[in-house]
């Protein structure tokens, strides 16, 4: 189904679409309160630029350097060219330490990848533990936010589904009562865990380390409680140098939720004693994007969700509707690089007005990335009817100041005569939920043709005198 269709979906219950853009537009405010108050921070955006840009063009040394200090820090390393064998390592580390029983903090990567229910699928016990993730779990759902993964559901919601699934009592949908008992849920899956999986923020190729930045302290839980950790990373989470990490942990937080800086910036380099760290670092398409001039510069991404808590379109339209694992603005860019014809109607789901790429972190050109691909999509898959043959009557009509003058005065009087009922009809998508302005009395054209006679005639009249 199509985003058009998704949305129109969502868009059925109102009161839903106002708080969650309401919601989401908070979430932005609190961002620019927050770097507004940090001095240098375009300075800090351009470095951030700088270092990914740099690292992505010179990403094989700086993965070879990776691999090799984590295996000198008693890391065990896999390689996966795709999502399938990135599942597959995962679910062999597990059978081989005779494990059952798995936690989870928030990964987009695992979600890009489908582990749930892979392992599910195979006998394995998979929670997720970031409380987001785990209410769209119990859900049966995908996250539909990569930083707020649960941004679509009210308090309500969560305390009917806690009911079903966890013994709460009725609570009218108190978040401190839910939070408490969602916190003695997983405290007991944090205990029983054989093997816990975390998602990397960032991999420091000088040292070998990662950093996991969480809010909740649930990747902690499960890296030092499980015997087991393995941590799963896209081989764009590269950075060179430890240095560097203070520039991204700067701008991730407050881009995200306008925090000075994430709760929980945890820092793994070795595993414990008697325990054992493996580290997933995985393709699945994205040396296919590198390749791509005009779309490189989207592996940049430190996944903030920023574009998405500003993009009017997102916040009005809900995170499911982009039927993508990386919904919003960022997702419509990478997900027709997988798969064109599965998501060429992303591009589209914009109004291309780069509030999106005023906000990155990174400087990410989200917004000229999007017509870029419209452009590809018009040219290489096949377009609805309709909107094809519609589009070259308008090319048609604008390439014609005769056509396009005479279709104005039609629909000037149209505007100013016709009853709003006629106007309104279901050809009119835009009628639905607003009204056209009012005709204007003239075009611009006819109001500059009219000024300029009437300067000339008051010359003339000036030099009569």
């Amino acid at each position: 189904m199509s985003h058009s269709k998704l949305a129109e979906i969502f868009n059925k219950d109102e009161k839903r679409v106002d708080w969650h853009d309401k919601a989401l537009w908070f979430v932005r405010h609190k961002r620019d309160l927050s770097v507004h108050q940090v001095k240098g921070w375009e300075e800090l955006r351009n470095l951030g630029h700088g270092i990914k840009a740099h690292t992505l063009s010179n990403l094989d040394n700086y993965l070879i350097q990776f691999e090799e200090n984590a295996i000198k820090n008693g890391v065990e390393v896999h390689w996966a060219a795709n999502a399938d064998e990135h599942n597959r390592i995962v679910h062999k580390i597990i059978k081989d330490n005779q494990a059952q029983k798995v936690v989870k903090s928030k990964s987009m990567l695992t979600e890009e990848c489908h582990l749930n229910p892979f392992l599910e699928a195979n006998g394995i016990e998979v929670i997720d533990t970031d409380l987001g993730e785990r209410i769209v779990q119990l859900a049966k759902e995908t996250p539909s936010h990569i930083v707020l993964p649960a941004i679509h559901k009210d308090r309500h919601e969560v305390d009917e589904l806690f009911q079903e699934h966890l013994g709460t009592t009725p609570c009218d949908g108190d978040p401190q009562y839910l939070t408490g008992e969602a916190r003695k849920h997983l405290r007991e899956k944090f205990i029983a865990a054989d093997v816990a999986i975390t998602g990397v923020n960032f991999a420091i190729a000088e040292t070998g380390g990662f950093v996991v930045c969480t809010n909740e302290g649930n990747a902690d839980m499960g890296a030092h409680l499980a015997p087991v950790h393995i941590a799963c990373m896209g081989i764009e989470k590269i950075i060179p140098k430890q240095e560097h990490l203070g520039v991204f942990l700067r701008l991730l937080a407050r881009s995200a939720t306008g925090q000075p800086i994430t709760t929980y910036s945890s820092h793994f380099k070795k595993p414990r004693k008697e325990s054992k760290m493996h580290i997933v670092i995985v393709d699945n398409g994205r040396s296919e994007q590198l390749s791509r001039p005009d779309f490189r510069a989207s592996l940049h991404c430190i996944r903030c969700g920023a574009c998405m808590n500003t993009c009017p379109i997102y916040r009005r339209s809900g995170g499911h509707s982009y039927h993508a694992t990386i919904p919003g603005p960022i997702g419509s860019i990478l997900s027709p690089g997988k798969e064109l014809s599965a998501y060429s109607d992303l591009p589209f789901a914009s109004t291309l007005c780069g509030s999106c790429s005023d906000v990155c972190p990174v400087k990410i050109d989200i917004h000229t990335q999007l017509y870029k691909w419209r452009q590809i999509i018009t040219k290489e898959t096949k377009q609805p009817f309709f909107k094809k043959t519609s589009m070259e009557a308008m090319g048609k009509l604008f390439s014609s100041p005769s056509h396009f003058e005479k279709l104005g005065k039609i629909a000037r009087w149209s505007l100013k005569n016709l009853p709003k009922s006629l106007i309104n009809s279901k050809p009119n998508v835009w009628g639905k939920s607003r009204d056209l302005p009012k005709g204007p009395q003239q075009s611009f054209d006819e109001w500059y043709h009219e000024r300029k006679k009437e300067k000339k005639f008051n010359k003339e009249h000036g030099k009569q005198k």
